[in-house]
């Protein structure tokens, strides 16, 4: 068993939606779904990151575009079809060390010919506008003509599954015969903007082309072309299928002839050559963000699964582009950008791919201009960062959905669910401190905090009889309670936004003066705004429980009815409990994901271990995780108060949130959010990796018994830093020399020497 690989090794036709989004190869410029082109079922897909169209469409969506994937083989003209033929042999694989998908498969047809195919296909990541695939066909016990047929399909169309929402986000707007190869432009209907997908097909033997008989067609919004090839039995053909992507979003001037030639240079060169680079780009990722676990093979493969995922998603190079809840892998969401980016994902890259991370902050800043606006269309100040974001900062969360039931409900989250624009700015500081990217938080970071700090300024109430300020009619985290007023998470990052904003001016002042005064100019802010906000922030009010460290979610919540999760299911989530009514959440205690749990998770620093025990105990037994987002900080949080048994099952169900489907929905896409949590879990959770009030360095680590050896990498003030931690005892290895703690100890590592710390007397 390759700890490797992820492999499909039966098929069924009912799960190829699952294995689509499992098997998506992406490069942060794109991703293409895993759709099996030996099968007529399931879901194609071709995202395009930052290519986003209203249309017809309720609210902006990312645009499934035309597929340039299609390919048909006929043997004596039938079309090879999973579906009709008898399967022989099957196994489909994702080899995540090359990002490359494998097919393997032979068939029977219905006339007795026996055929083996052995593909694959990979998208670039040395070059993100080219994408390959390779097919080796084998005839076993026939000669006979093959006939292929390449394809791109510009009738692909959002929501093709669900006939009220299906639409086309654009228009086909050129199709031509590139002699050979085949082209497709075509436009998305609000902006305009253009994307061109060319294919081309070759196959040689003894270098002769093999390819016969060639045939150019335009079929409604299809373009085809078609070879025969004459098979002999038991003889192998190799035939290769190249693709090339550009859009204007590329800022090259010409796309249709960059694509043309880069096409033709690209079948020239040939697939082995840009393979082997692709690989060669993916061999130095690893190099930053591999984790070992010996001992748990299924852990092993969950956690190299979700941060090859992760990383797909990103784009290093595109400061106007971020992830997606569901990545580059699916609709789900409409390919709409939240809070989880920031949270969950940003870490990962913070701590692994700092250049990735900045990248994605750049994302938040440049469309600050959207935020400010949104501020300015709900009465505020400053900036209100959009709940579901697209391409421009403007809010684009629906109006509307279904519930559980499937009763149209409305949505509040876009006009109550504020605490993303504290989680925005808190990314940038969780950066800084890792990074001492001075340049960055002047130029960009300043400015967030600032603007953020003006609308929390506007947004907070003050009760002028208790004196004390209040933020009323919101969504925390936990959705399952809508309208509340002073839930904690919020009210605390709000307070944390405020205070770190003051702290920030004094610093950008003492380090910078001519940029504080520009920017206070700009921005129309002066020392007694700053001072102002440290003033507020003082006198938010947090509701706790009878003068006890016993966190009230929100104002309220202790007084309403109290169910105890008592059941779980086989994916060992948990089952409602008996009596409660699904249309009344809000009336009981229950709660969707991790809300007060986060908080204590967040602003780690700010809370003593009793109080992280108290609010852990307390709703860990009343969570019913109806997010991916929640596992991974349950487990984080049981690591440090002790829960090691549920502590290691909630990190498993969060690696295995997709490969076991157990939210049921992975068809929609990656869920990105808890890729960026298992991470989490092992290096802040098993590598119990915490930043302490003096910007120090820790390390509290505990691995299950099983576990030979847990061991990653991390960037730290632009030290890589290898973190090994086995039964008895923990090795650091730095590039340069560097202070850290373990177990409250302070370490000094010496540059590229190993440092052994023994653990035996301490856990």
């Amino acid at each position: 068993m390759s700890l490797w690989e992820i492999v499909q090794d039966e098929y069924n036709p009912k799960e190829n939606k699952k294995y689509e989004t499992i098997f998506t190869l992406a490069n942060g410029y794109r991703g293409l779904r895993g759709f099996n082109e030996f099968s007529s079922e399931g879901w194609k897909g071709n995202f395009i990151a930052g290519i986003y169209d209203k249309s017809e469409a309720e609210v902006q969506e990312i645009v499934n575009n035309p597929d340039p994937l299609t390919i048909k083989f006929y043997i004596n003209g039938k079309v090879v079809n999973l579906d009709n033929h008898k399967i022989r042999r099957f196994k489909r694989f994702l080899d995540m060390r090359k990002a490359v998908l494998k097919t393997n498969l032979e068939v029977e047809l219905s006339s007795g010919e026996i055929l083996t195919i052995n593909a694959e296909r990979f998208v670039s990541k040395n070059n993100v506008h080219k994408w390959a695939a390779k097919y080796e066909i084998i005839p076993k016990n026939f000669s006979g003509k093959l006939i292929i047929e390449n394809t791109i399909d510009g009738s692909i169309t959002n929501s093709v599954h669900d006939p009220y929402k299906e639409v086309k986000h654009y228009n086909v707007l050129k199709m031509k015969d590139l002699k050979p190869g085949i082209f497709l432009k075509s436009s998305t209907k609000d902006k305009a903007i253009d994307v061109i997908e060319a294919t081309t097909l070759r196959c040689y033997k003894n270098h002769n082309n093999l390819l016969r008989n060639r045939s150019f067609k335009i079929l409604g919004s299809k373009v085809k072309e078609l070879y025969e090839i004459f098979l002999e039995k038991n003889e192998t053909y190799t035939i290769y299928k190249y693709g090339v992507t550009y859009t204007t979003r590329d800022n090259i001037t010409d796309i249709e002839k960059v694509s043309e030639e880069a096409l033709v240079e690209f079948a020239f060169e040939g697939y082995e050559k840009e393979l082997k680079k692709h690989c060669e780009e993916w061999e130095k990722i690893w190099e930053d963000i591999d984790i070992e676990i010996k001992g748990d093979e299924k852990a092993q493969i969950g956690i190299r699964f979700n941060v090859f995922q992760l990383t797909s998603c990103a784009n290093k190079s595109d400061p106007n582009v971020s992830i997606a809840a569901k990545g580059l892998h699916g609709e789900g969401y409409k390919g709409h950008i939240f809070w989880d980016t920031e949270i969950f994902m940003v870490p990962f890259f913070t701590y692994t791919q700092p250049g990735t991370a900045k990248s994605l902050l750049l994302y938040r800043y440049n469309t600050l201009n959207g935020a400010r606006e949104n501020a300015i269309l709900n009465g505020y100040n400053g900036a209100q960062f959009p709940w579901e974001s697209t391409d421009n900062g403007s809010e684009t969360t629906p109006k509307w959905g279904k519930d559980y039931l499937g009763n149209p409900v409305r949505i509040w989250t876009g006009d109550e669910e504020i605490h993303i624009t504290a989680d925005i700015p808190f990314a940038y500081w969780e950066y800084f401190r890792a990074t001492n990217d001075e340049n960055f938080m002047f130029d960009h970071g300043a400015e967030i905090f600032f603007e953020t700090a003006k609308f929390w300024e506007s947004r907070l109430e003050y009760n002028e009889q208790k004196d004390r300020y209040e933020i009323n009619n919101v969504i925390g985290p936990d959705e399952f309670h809508e309208h509340v007023n002073n839930n904690a998470y919020t009210n605390y990052l709000a307070r944390w936004n405020l205070k770190k904003a003051y702290e920030i001016s004094n610093l950008l002042k003492q380090r910078d003066f001519t940029k504080y005064d520009r920017l206070c100019n700009n921005l129309g802010l002066s020392e007694k705004d700053f001072n102002n906000w440290k003033e507020i922030s003082e006198k938010i009010f947090i509701p706790k429980f009878d003068d006890t460290e016993l966190i009230e979610q929100f104002e309220g919540y202790f007084k309403l009815k109290d169910y105890i999760i008592t059941e779980w299911d086989k994916n060992k989530m948990p089952i409602w409990p008996k009596g409660v009514e699904i249309n009344k959440l809000d009336k009981t205690q229950l709660v969707k994901q991790a809300d007060v749990v986060m908080l204590l998770l967040l602003l780690d620093d700010e809370f003593d271990s009793n109080t992280k025990k108290l609010n852990y105990d307390y709703y860990e037994k009343r969570t019913m995780h109806k997010s991916s987002l929640s596992p991974s900080m349950y487990s984080i949080m049981g690591l440090k108060v002790g829960d090691h048994h549920n502590a290691y099952e909630y990190f498993m169900k969060t690696v295995m949130t997709d490969l076991e489907d157990n939210q049921g929905n992975t068809e929609f896409g990656l869920h990105a959010a808890s890729t960026g949590g298992s991470w989490q879990s092992i290096v802040y959770g098993f590598g119990g990796l915490s930043i302490d009030e003096n910007g120090v360095l820790n390390l509290n680590p505990w691995i299950p018994e099983k576990w030979e050896k847990l061991s990653f990498k991390i960037y730290w003030k632009g030290a890589k830093i290898t973190i090994s931690i086995f039964q008895d005892k923990v090795i650091l290895e730095s590039t340069q020399d560097l202070t850290v703690k373990v177990f409250s100890q302070d370490c000094h590592l010496i540059s590229h020497k190993s440092f052994v710390f023994d653990t035996s007397n301490t856990i």
